[in-house]
Parts: structure tokens; sequence; C-alpha cells
């Protein structure tokens, strides 16, 4: 039957969510998962790809033995691989007691200067769920962070771009302030961006600066 799912997600006979329960009842499915994200077909390689991201999430003492492969994807070709596996490795910090991700620190923090707004978002998002997990690392992710302000405009990173990053930034600053020592640089940072003219961003940066700066 395993070896049907594949084939049975690609003509939609099962949902991801539907492929998400049967590998939460049997988490031997998920090699075949992994191999899925190969597939030349789209369908399958981004509905494994994603239902992967969501077991890390709601699992990762289970999908923790595979995070090699995780970080394997991180240099698809397919930037939506490139995505989910920054998510899957965030949730997998979770169950890294044998420090597998502080030594790909530098490279998984390297996607912050990607040229792609939503790769470089969602490894600042991805952020507050790592120093939740790892606070003891948050200086050195708050100093990562703190260089998104200095981001330079790309053809695929526009100046909106960049405050939408500065938002996702200032998001994220919310939990790591918590553990980080360098706390008046995360409210310099927010108040940068107190009168921006893109609203939600204002408003959250507002918001930060009522609930921090003393």
């Amino acid at each position: 039957m395993t070896q049907n799912l594949l084939a049975k997600l690609e003509s939609k006979e099962i949902s991801k969510t539907e492929l998400f329960k049967i590998a939460e009842a049997d988490f031997g499915v998920v090699p075949l998962l992994l191999s899925g994200t190969s597939s030349p077909k789209a369908t399958v390689r981004y509905g494994c790809a994603s239902v992967l991201m969501d077991l890390c999430g709601k699992h990762p003492d289970k999908l923790y033995p595979y995070m090699d492969m995780f970080v394997g994807l991180l240099d698809s070709k397919y930037r939506i691989l490139t995505w989910n596996a920054l998510a899957a490795i965030a949730h997998l910090t979770a169950a890294d007691s044998v420090g597998k991700f502080e030594k790909i620190f530098d490279r998984y923090y390297g996607f912050l200067g990607d040229d792609y707004m939503v790769t470089v978002a969602n490894t600042v998002a991805n952020s507050a769920e790592i120093v939740a997990n790892k606070p003891y690392l948050a200086d050195r992710i708050s100093a990562e962070l703190l260089k998104v302000q200095n981001l330079q405009t790309t053809p695929h990173l526009t100046e909106e771009c960049r405050l939408v990053i500065a938002e996702k930034a200032i998001e994220t600053f919310d939990t790591l302030i918590r553990y980080t020592k360098d706390k008046s640089a995360l409210i310099a940072f927010a108040k940068k961006y107190q009168n921006s003219s893109r609203e939600s961003l204002r408003k959250v940066a507002q918001r930060f600066l009522k609930k921090w700066q003393e």
C-alpha cells in the first residue's frame, strides 16, 4: 500500500491532510515521503515536503533522525523545498539535544542574504521557534537578524520587501528579547520603523516598543 501513496497523491486520490494522517499512524512512511521530495511531479514533490514539514512541527522527536535529509534540501533548486526545509529544521530544534543545528548555524542564517524576500522572511520568522528551543543561541541569532536592516535591494527584493522583512524581524524580536542580553539593539531597530509608511510594520513596531521599551 505504501508504494502506492505517491501515485495516489499525484492523482489526488488522497489529500495532503490524509497523507499526513497516514504518516502519523505509521512513521515508517517517512522515508517514502522524503523520496517523494525528489519527484519530477510538482504535486508529489511539494505535497510530500508540506506533509514532512507539518510532521516535524507536531512530532519533532519522530522526525529528528532524518534531520540531515532536511539539511540536504536546503540546497534544492526548488525554492519551495528550501522554504519547507528551513521550517522543518526550525521545528526539529525541539529535539536537537546533540547540537546538529549549531553545526549548520552559519549555513542556515546565510539565507538572510538570499535574493528572494520569501526566503529571507521565512528564515527570520523561523528564528522565534529556534530561540525558544535553544535560548542559549539568542545573542547569535539576534546579531544575525539585526543585519536585515542593511539588506540591499535586488530585482526580487524591493524596498517594500525590505519593510516586510523588518516587520517579520520585529515580530520575532518579541520572543528573542526574552532571551538575549542585547535588548537595546532590538529596541533601537524597532524605533526605526515606528513611523513607517507601511501600516502593519508601523503597528508592529509601536506595539513592540510599548511592551518592551522602558
